[in-house]
């Protein structure tokens, strides 16, 4: 294993991803089925996940370009979810510009998503590694934890019992799991122990609850454009996120009735409706209280961190991202 410090930040290998992405030939024909692809891919966003998984291979002195296809069907397979979440969400926008159910229509949305799904295994087949077992193994794990996810998460739109260890469950599954899959995968290519990269993968896991609990709060509280979606529409859709469990949780009397009657009035305005829940969500101090939930999940990603066995330096790059995304704003 190279004992050298890692080389590589994180924007370094966003280039090298991106440069990777822009090259990927998606297909033509017929260009109802491939173009939502392409432009599904083409939105930008923070390549968080596979960056993540090359950041994992650098820290263990693994080889960067060998690994670049596991990278490629994560993120393959990460877009197929928003594409179809978007659907179930009914999402109009995602970074800030139209979704693709929106620009097309429901059905070719459900079939683009579908062949990104079958895209991400072709990405996977060309690693070239001796891991590939493990390697898929992961894959098809927190590829199926990830629509386990999604479904406790439609589950809980008609299910008004949800408690808020429920909602921690849920998002462990639809977020988290992928994150922390990469970061596994990822040690692995890099030649880690096993123990290691089940701790890489626990970082992954705190770090991804922390970055769900930070998008609830960034869609109450963040800015539209920055954030690149409509702000609210959490509250809109009645969405069970940690904010509104804390709040039912947490209200009594003429808070509670408020609240229970804003979320069952199907006839109020929209902005008039996010603005009062926003309110309550104010009075009850429950951002505050969302945000020290945040910060408890950084806290034990980096203790996770702490517990690998090599040498602290190489594992820098991953201390700083995680710093990074606890200022986020999109």
């Amino acid at each position: 294993m190279n004992s050298e410090k890692t080389t590589y930040i994180f924007q370094d290998l966003q280039l090298l991803f991106n440069k990777t992405l822009n090259t990927y030939n998606v297909g033509s024909s017929p260009a109802g089925l491939y173009d939502p692809i392409r432009y599904t891919l083409g939105l930008g966003g923070k390549r968080l996940r596979p960056v993540l998984l090359l950041m994992a291979v650098d820290a263990f002195g693994g080889n960067i370009e060998d690994a670049l296809p596991a990278a490629m069907a994560i993120e393959i397979f990460h877009n197929s979810t928003l594409i179809h979440d978007d659907i179930m969400d009914q999402a109009q926008l995602r970074r800030n510009q139209p979704s693709v159910y929106k620009k097309w229509n429901t059905n070719i949305a459900i079939l683009s998503g579908d062949l990104m799904i079958i895209k991400s295994y072709e990405a996977l087949n060309n690693l070239k590694t001796t891991k590939f077992q493990e390697v898929l193994t992961v894959f098809n794990k927190v590829a199926a934890q990830v629509c386990e996810g999604q479904q406790y998460d439609l589950d809980f739109e008609t299910n008004d019992h949800i408690e808020l260890p429920d909602y921690l469950n849920m998002i462990r599954l639809k977020t988290s799991v992928l994150l922390a899959g990469a970061l596994q995968i990822g040690a692995i290519l890099g030649g880690a122990e096993p123990d290691d990269a089940k701790k890489l993968y626990k970082f992954g896991e705190n770090l991804g609850m922390a970055f769900q609990l930070q998008d609830d709060l960034l869609d109450a509280f963040g800015n539209e454009q920055t954030f690149g979606k409509k702000i609210g529409g959490d509250i809109v859709a009645n969405k069970k996120t940690f904010l509104l469990l804390k709040a039912l949780d947490l209200a009594q009397g003429a808070y509670k009735d408020e609240l229970t009657s804003l979320m069952n009035n199907k006839n109020i305005d929209e902005d008039e409706k996010i603005t009062k829940v926003l309110q309550i969500y104010r009075e009850l101090d429950v951002k505050s209280l969302t945000e020290k939930q945040m910060i408890k999940y950084f806290d034990k990603a980096f203790s996770n961190l702490k517990e690998i066995t090599i040498e602290e330096s190489r594992l820098d790059a991953l201390y700083q991202v995680s710093k990074n995304l606890i200022e986020r704003k999109s």
